[in-house]
């Protein structure tokens, strides 16, 4: 890619995984563009769980697939499991706010630097927010006092076609002052 906006519009999500593992080294620089993602009073509300071996993959899979959405995980070669953790702010900070207040904002920047890594790297990825909580949670041994955030699908794109995407135009959304 030569710039971040081309990076921008080709990462799309990808519901059509070819059959090819994915290589350990790719998962673990895309859990690195993470953890470098930044953060509000650099608190890091965040773990990371990198569900890579089949047999559990399968499991993870069939997590998503509540009211028979999702079947295109059945292909996914990996998962990345967001989970959201306690926030430490400054003390005078913490005075003021709630501690999870920048925590949705630093997860979402969190998962999106994971996202846009895997596509440097020629993955396909897919954000999933809806999932099995409750069987996710007992399957990879999260505590029930961590929220898990979002889920994300992991694996080679079956085609290398990119979509047209559909956006509102700038006028609507922007405004210059």
């Amino acid at each position: 890619m030569s710039d971040f906006l081309e990076l921008a519009a080709r990462r799309q999500s990808c519901r059509d995984f070819a059959d090819k593992p994915v290589e350990h080294d790719k998962l673990v620089k895309c859990a690195e563009a993470a953890r470098l993602a930044p953060s509000g009073c650099n608190a890091q509300p965040w773990s990371l769980v990198v569900v890579e071996s089949p047999d559990k993959v399968k499991e993870v899979a069939a997590c998503t697939q509540l009211l028979g959405l999702n079947k295109h995980n059945d292909k996914a070669q990996a998962f990345f499991v967001a989970v959201e953790e306690p926030a430490t702010l400054m003390p005078k900070v913490a005075s003021l706010l709630d501690s999870q207040i920048f925590a949705k904002g630093d997860l979402g920047g969190f998962v999106l630097s994971l996202c846009l890594e895997a596509e440097t790297q020629g993955l396909g990825t897919c954000i999933l927010g809806m999932f099995d909580r409750p069987k996710l949670r007992e399957i990879l041994g999260i505590p029930d006092d961590r929220y898990i955030f979002l889920l994300v699908s992991v694996g080679y794109p079956a085609s290398d076609r990119v979509r047209n995407k559909i956006r509102k135009p700038a006028e609507e959304f922007v405004r210059y002052v």
